[in-house]
């Protein structure tokens, strides 16, 4: 199951590994292996969404100061949609290479953690490393 929860956040997003924190509470080990993969799965919705934000802007202000008598697009967005779908295939491609590597980790067994969000999710699970029981 923990394995799980890191490949299904490629196709099922933050809904896969919810899922399987909801349903294997029990588990230390792969409740933390999830509640991992969700909490990649959110920090990555929350910087698509901004970075969305801030292409709207962008697309907006650019538009706003071309000069629309011409009747062509502004050169920037030749420019910059290209650079932000590939940033976004970029992104994508980062999630589906930390999926399938934690992925493994996880069917081996090991109590493998995200840089920053493995110690964010000992600290909410209250374990200590290799799933120990937390010390106060």
């Amino acid at each position: 199951m923990a394995t799980l929860a890191h490949i299904l956040q490629v196709v099922g997003w933050w809904i896969a590994p919810l899922v399987i924190f909801l349903l294997k509470r029990e588990s230390r080990f792969v409740s933390f292996h999830a509640l991992q993969a969700l909490l990649l799965q959110i920090a990555y919705m929350f910087l698509l969404f901004m970075f969305m934000g801030l292409w709207f802007v962008f697309f907006v202000l650019t538009v706003a100061q071309h000069p629309a008598a011409q009747g062509t697009p502004p050169p920037a967005m030749f420019v910059l949609f290209p650079l932000v779908w590939l940033g976004f295939m970029a992104a994508w491609t980062l999630m589906l290479v930390i999926a399938i590597v934690y992925a493994i980790k996880a069917g081996r067994g090991e109590w493998a953690e995200y840089p920053l969000l493995g110690r964010l999710s000992r600290k909410i699970l209250k374990i200590g490393p290799g799933g120990t029981a937390a010390t106060a």
